[in-house]
């Protein structure tokens, strides 16, 4: 079956957690940073995406800029813990704005000039700086989530997927959002909240489930969106 770990990641929430559609999806990785509205199998309607960076590659940026390992976003969190982060307040890019897209490539600027600033660093000065990044990203996602589920209406389920989705400073703030939605917050396991092998055989049972085949002859492509116009169902004749 020809599908994408995108559609993947969409659908492993009804693998987990039986999850019914429509449903509101939320990918955040280092590739991408999203909101889908996910009405069935094939069936995929992007609301907002990154404009920049996606979340993902700006924790892994910040790591790097300030000497910590790859991925960074482990990093980032546990050092976040043990900051302050009212110390360093950073922007939060697009957050007064009235759209479901992100940027985050202000904000990185805006570690590395702090950083910069006030360079050599101590064990102290990069954990305030984490505290604070983290703050400042937990902060946009919340608001965004809480704009998109206002936009799907009554008894919505937000199911949030990709590597970021293991940070719980960003699980909270979607709960925060959630909750004061009255929505339903839905975060599969770490382990399957990266790319996996199980979403992708789960993702090809959900299709062949609705009778749809493709032959051997389709071609790979490296991106692949998921709300274009191929990723609907084909069914053998």
């Amino acid at each position: 079956h020809q599908h994408t770990a995108d559609e993947a990641h969409a659908l492993t929430a009804r693998l987990t957690d039986g999850v019914a559609f429509p449903y509101l999806m939320l990918l955040v990785s280092g590739g991408h940073s999203q909101f889908v509205l996910v009405r069935g199998v094939g069936d995929y309607e992007r609301w907002g995406t990154t404009i920049d960076d996606a979340l993902g590659e700006a924790f892994d940026k910040v790591a790097k800029l300030l000497g910590l390992g790859v991925p960074g976003g482990p990093y980032v969190e546990r050092l976040a813990l043990l900051g302050d982060p009212g110390r360093f307040r950073f922007p939060r890019p697009l957050l007064r704005e009235r759209t479901l897209d992100f940027s985050f490539s202000g904000l990185k600027t805006a570690v590395r000039l702090a950083a910069e600033e006030i360079a050599p660093l101590s064990d102290e000065d990069v954990a305030d700086i984490c505290a604070g990044f983290q703050a400042a990203v937990a902060e946009v996602v919340r608001v965004r989530a809480s704009q998109a589920l206002e936009r799907f209406g009554a008894h919505a389920t937000l199911v949030v997927a990709g590597g970021v989705a293991a940070n719980q400073a960003i699980g909270a703030a979607l709960q925060q959002a959630a909750d004061a939605a009255g929505a339903r917050l839905v975060i599969p396991p770490p382990k399957l909240c990266t790319d996996n092998g199980a979403m992708v055989a789960w993702a090809g049972a959900e299709r062949l489930a609705l009778g749809a085949t493709d032959g051997l002859d389709f071609s790979a492509k490296a991106r692949w969106p998921l709300d274009s116009a191929d990723m609907g169902l084909t069914h053998a004749t």
